[in-house]
């Protein structure tokens, strides 16, 4: 048993069940493979596989991999450890009307707090912070649907989504000065 016990919010719930109410197959499906993409084996394997073509083929991309790299790794470890302190039921097991539309489980009952899926997507969207304003956007806009992902699926409680995608921005903040540092002192150094 975990240290602290979370309890969802007067808002959780009721999404929660408004979801339970009006979800359906279709969108349960869609929603499933979705997720798939903000999945933590997925991409540190895309990371891993980024970080490599990196080394070997594209050396002006090593900083920016090795960032990736290092901050998919960071976002892979904490909701782990976080999940481990904080005890929190997840929806699928809380709502009422949970599963008359076919809503599947998801993972362990009791690891709703926080996203693992929404940190590695916020730590995404801050990172897309480094890309000029088409694709940052881009990003931006499909890290937040794949984060929404969960809640649909009824995986977590949207406070739970809401609090792993700004911890997630937090991490790849607190890593960028460390992991592409460097990359900035020589754009400065040079005339």
């Amino acid at each position: 048993m975990a240290l602290v016990t979370v309890k969802p919010t007067r808002i959780d719930t009721v999404i929660a069940n408004e979801i339970a109410d009006h979800t359906n197959s279709g969108l349960e499906q869609t929603a499933q493979t979705l997720t798939w993409a903000a999945d933590e084996h997925v991409l540190l394997a895309l990371a891993a596989a980024g970080w490599l073509y990196a080394q070997l083929r594209r050396p002006e991309a090593r900083p920016a991999a090795n960032h990736i790299l290092a901050v998919t790794l960071v976002t892979a470890m904490i909701p782990h450890a976080l999940k481990s302190v904080f005890d929190q039921t997840r929806p699928d097991r809380m709502t009422v009307r949970g599963h008359r539309n076919g809503v599947p489980f998801s993972g362990r009952a009791r690891n709703a707090f926080p996203s693992g899926h929404a940190m590695h997507m916020g730590a995404l969207a801050s990172a897309a912070g480094l890309l000029p304003t088409g694709p940052r956007r881009t990003v931006r806009v499909i890290t937040v649907a794949l984060s929404l992902t969960r809640v649909v699926l009824l995986a977590h409680w949207a406070s739970d989504v809401v609090a792993g995608f700004s911890l997630g921005v937090a991490v790849e903040r607190l890593l960028r000065p460390l992991t592409l540092a460097r990359r900035r002192h020589h754009r400065r150094v040079r005339p």
